[in-house]
Parts: structure tokens; sequence; C-alpha cells
């Protein structure tokens, strides 16, 4: 689905009914990337994918796609506090109508404000080290907004 057809009331409109969802959080030098189980109940992190170019990464995404079953891709979209769109929005867009080209299957997009901010401070809570921290910090983030689609998804 590109941001054209995009129902902003219900981003989530054109994900298949059933079958497991993708969460990519998507940031300048990785990708976290995040799996539902076969209920979509929960998001499990699954890896973190250090970016090179853009064929690199995606053919490791068509990777993960086909080993995991994958249906629909969820794409975290890092508004501005205010909901404005700035220069990784528009980043993030690219990289969708990009991967959109290599894949058919749905992509929508899921606001992530927070996303990482909230994954950091759960695990200072857990008393992580910081080294610790980033090395899983981005495949969390992916999770906690996949979590947040799948929510959206069983209560619409």
């Amino acid at each position: 689905m590109t941001e054209e057809t995009q129902d902003f009331a219900n981003p989530l409109a054109g994900i298949p009914a059933t079958g497991r969802i993708m969460g990519l959080d998507l940031g300048t030098k990785t990708i976290g990337v995040a799996i539902s189980d076969g209920m979509r109940y929960s998001a499990t992190p699954l890896e973190t994918i250090k970016r090179t170019k853009f064929t690199a990464d995606a053919i490791r995404l068509d990777e993960l796609i086909a080993q995991n079953a994958i249906v629909a891709v969820i794409l975290g979209l890092p508004l501005n506090m205010d909901g404005s769109e700035g220069p990784r929005v528009q980043s993030t867009r690219a990289f969708a109508r990009s991967l959109a080209q290599r894949i058919t299957l749905p992509i929508a997009f899921w606001d992530e404000r927070l996303s990482t901010s909230a994954v950091t401070r759960m695990m200072i809570q857990a008393d992580m080290r910081r080294d610790r921290r980033a090395e899983v910090v981005d495949k969390l983030a992916a999770s906690y907004i996949l979590q947040g689609a799948l929510d959206r998804l069983r209560h619409a």
C-alpha cells in the first residue's frame, strides 16, 4: 500500500485477515525486525540488520519474509512529536516505495513516536547494560511497533 492509497483513518486496512506480519524499525544504520506469531497475539524481536545498500538490505528482508511466511509488512513511521512529517518520514516512505517494487506484500505504516525511548526505558528498568541495550534496541523497537499494530488489528 502506498502513501497515496493508505487509509489514514485505518492505516492497517490493507493487511490480510490472517498470517504472520513483519514489523520494521528503519534507522539510518540498522533495521530492527520483528515478527508476529500466527495468531497475531504477540510480536517477537527477530534480528537487527546492519544497513549497507538498499539491495543488500532488501535481499535479507526477502529471506526473512520467505523463511517466516510473512503476509504483510508494518513499517514504523517516525513522525515528529507534533504529528508532522520530517526528513526521516520521507526517507521511510522512499524505502517503502523501493521495497514495494521487490515484494508483492502489503506495506503499511504505523506511528512509531516514542517506541525507541519506551523500549530503552524498559531495558534500563530491567538493569540491562548499555552495550547490551545498543545491541537489541532496534529489534525491540520493531517489536514494540508491531505489537501496537497487532493490538489495533485485534480491536478493529
